[in-house]
């Protein structure tokens, strides 16, 4: 653990999910002090037996939060809404939340060195053609969740003339502690690979580790202040492709079944309606279909190489059977 950073205190949201676990533990790998802001009902297991101060005060709690922000040198807004059975949830999760995080330090902290906000891929939407997307690029989001951070984007950057705000939208992510394209692996092991459509799709993917590196660059460079990057891999990858790493990963081949779009619209469409008598949101539904059925979900990583110095370290291959081994130690798989 570096100890130079030992008087750096960064708050992040999130902390306790998938890639804000992980962020935590680059922050304290860097010798960061870390202050994490979770819901009450949050699960911990990927932060406990760890050196971080835990405020469960969710993000609309100003009272509390300006007691976590009041002296920190770094915010990294992680949290957000991926699922919800309504509209106002996403935009009440993902724009509002930042929204209250940003008047908050406004008010009391407008010398904090950076304020990192993890957007997606979907606030730009997919890329529509073979050339993969910039940030140059006009967004055009095409589901709720994607259009909500899209709007946080906006609102975020409504306030960075008077805070110094960082975008990084993320591409795809996989990785050790991922449930959302676990499935996909735990669908492979039952010996199935679901392919959809019957024409070759490109997609931009990025391991959980590599991310979290381009959202520290982001956030500790100097002249990224109110700047947008995608952060993912530099290679793109057909699902096909991806199979035949699983494969390798796995030591086992699955039966490779494409899916014609109609059906996979079916699927979602009776998959909705069922969550209608459910309290929890479906995790595939109706705009899930519609992303899946894009030929191209493919960003371009440039300008996070040449002003961040940003390189994906993490291979494919090397992804995969890691993240894969991970299942299995974890009786996953």
């Amino acid at each position: 653990m570096s100890t130079e950073n030992s008087s750096i205190i960064s708050v992040v949201t999130g902390g306790s999910g998938f890639v804000g676990s992980h962020l935590v533990d680059l922050l304290i790998e860097k010798g960061h002090k870390v202050k994490c802001i979770v819901r009450e009902s949050s699960d911990l297991k990927w932060l406990n037996d760890k050196p971080v101060e835990i405020i469960k005060c969710g993000l609309f709690d100003k009272t509390a939060l300006k007691e976590v922000l009041i002296d920190a040198d770094y915010l990294y807004h992680v949290a957000g809404v991926v699922k919800s059975k309504y509209e106002e949830g996403y935009f009440s999760g993902n724009v509002e939340t930042t929204r209250t995080l940003l008047e908050t330090l406004l008010e009391l902290n407008s010398k904090i060195k950076r304020i990192l906000i993890v957007s997606s891929q979907t606030a730009a939407g997919p890329s529509g053609t073979e050339k993969a997307i910039t940030e140059d690029v006009k967004p055009s989001p095409i589901t709720t969740y994607g259009r909500s951070k899209l709007e946080q984007e906006k609102v975020a950057l409504d306030f960075s003339d008077k805070l110094p705000i960082t975008i990084v939208r993320a591409s795809a992510v996989y990785g050790e502690r991922d449930t959302e394209i676990y499935l996909i692996f735990k669908t492979y092991h039952q010996g199935l690979m679901t392919l959809v459509g019957f024409n070759e799709k490109k997609v931009s993917l990025v391991h959980v580790n590599d991310l979290v590196n381009g959202i520290y660059l982001a956030a500790t460079n100097e002249n990224s202040k109110n700047q947008i990057y995608f952060i993912s891999s530099k290679e793109y990858y057909t699902w096909p492709q991806v199979s035949g790493v699983i494969a390798k990963a796995m030591g086992k081949k699955a039966i490779n079944l494409r899916i014609p779009h109609f059906l996979v619209y079916i699927v979602a469409a009776i998959a909705q309606f069922f969550a209608l008598f459910s309290k929890k949101a479906a995790t595939f539904n109706l705009e899930k279909a519609r992303d899946f059925v894009q030929t191209y979900w493919t960003c371009d990583i440039s300008k996070a190489e040449k002003e961040l110095g940003y390189v994906p370290k993490i291979s494919l291959e090397d992804g995969l059977k890691r993240t894969i081994d991970w299942y299995r130690k974890m009786k996953w798989l």
